[in-house]
């Protein structure tokens, strides 16, 4: 089954995703409303964070075969070129309980070696590129993962909405405007050519936050293929 997958991100009037402070503590705090079983992210935006310190391949790898913890979350990362190397520091982290990458089967031999060496999970789906669906479905299958909040940029929130695979859009929306021409926004794909691949939102609550923020939720509407079945949704 597919978990519920919500994208989350904080972004100023205009749209923008970057480029002005975001207060963390309001922002993740909201996040914790949704009780998410699984972080969502790509590996450009882990490797954009600063302070993440890279692998020392000559000490031991954290041990594998971790529990899962109550109320704290799987990360998943999607890196099917295989470029992340800062495994150890993401799942020593207070924030997971553990880290599974997501990799596809043009993923190069050495570095799923290099994965296991370090004691990483991995889920394998698609060929050239992550098969999303298939790596969610694999997500609630091996861990039981029921939601799923994307916290990443623009690009992979693009590949999940493409793919029909997003029940809520949820934004901070911060009383600034940035301008400027880069295209780092919340949803960055592929032009239209026509109104069928439109993505209808329905609003669901607005809630002024202090400081003059907005915190929108939309459900998706359509369009996009079948996401059923799904599992047990909570809101």
């Amino acid at each position: 089954m597919l978990p519920r997958v919500i994208i989350y991100n904080a972004t100023s009037v205009d749209g923008r995703i970057k480029g002005f402070p975001v207060d963390m503590g309001i922002f993740y705090g909201l996040a914790a409303r949704w009780r998410e079983d699984v972080t969502l992210t790509g590996v450009e935006t882990l490797t954009a964070a600063p302070g993440l310190a890279p692998d020392d391949e000559t000490a031991e790898p954290p041990a594998g075969g971790r529990r899962p913890r109550a109320g704290v979350a799987l990360l998943a990362v999607t890196d099917s070129r295989g470029r992340l190397r800062c495994w150890d520091a993401l799942r020593s982290a207070p924030y997971w309980w553990d880290a599974v990458a997501l990799v596809s089967r043009s993923t190069p031999p050495s570095y799923l070696e290099y994965l296991k060496r370090r004691n990483v999970r991995r889920i394998v789906a698609g060929e050239d590129h992550v098969d999303l669906r298939a790596a969610l479905q694999a997500l609630n299958r091996r861990f039981g993962a029921r939601v799923v909040r994307a916290d990443c940029g623009g690009t992979l929130n693009g590949a999940l909405l493409r793919a029909g695979l997003v029940d809520e859009v949820a934004v901070l929306v911060h009383p600034l405007l940035l301008g400027g021409t880069e295209e780092a926004s919340i949803f960055r794909a592929p032009g239209l050519q026509g109104p069928e691949g439109i993505v209808s939102l329905r609003l669901r609550s607005v809630e002024r936050i202090r400081g003059g923020l907005l915190f929108l939720r939309y459900k998706v509407v359509g369009p996009g293929p079948s996401r059923r079945p799904r599992g047990r949704r909570r809101s």
